[in-house]
């Protein structure tokens, strides 16, 4: 069955872009654990990151350093912070979160943001993502 990435990834359902290639997708969080929390994805439907065949795990990686630049930029912060899950979608996936705090990379808090305030950020960092 495909995950809800998957059929982001096909079109099916939309989201906030911040950058592509051929084999990776990023974009915001809907749901996101501080403004500008940014998923990168292979396109690829793999569940565990740890799968992907080398290639693509450096890819999506290099991928999400280059995401993570951009992400800087135009949120400012002390460091983007990576963390893997793996457990919520079954789909492997990065996460980038701008950090200023270490309370910042708390899972449980959410911050509320508009559709028009997310579609605004992500075309900001979409502008500063240099693949």
């Amino acid at each position: 069955m495909a995950s809800i990435f998957s059929k982001i990834v096909a079109g099916e359902i939309p989201c906030y872009k911040v950058a592509e290639t051929e084999h990776c997708l990023a974009f915001l969080d809907i749901n996101p654990v501080v403004r500008g929390h940014v998923l990168c994805i292979p396109k690829k439907e793999v569940d565990y990151i740890f799968d992907l065949d080398d290639e693509l795990f450096v890819e999506l990686h290099r991928f999400s350093r280059s995401v993570a630049r951009g992400l800087k930029e135009v949120c400012p912060c002390i460091k983007v912070g990576v963390a893997v899950v793996g457990i919520d979608v079954p789909h492997a996936h990065i996460h980038l979160m701008p950090l200023n705090n270490p309370g910042d990379l708390n899972f449980a808090h959410h911050v509320e943001m508009s559709a028009d305030e997310l579609a605004d950020l992500a075309k900001r960092i979409a502008a500063a993502v240099k693949l």
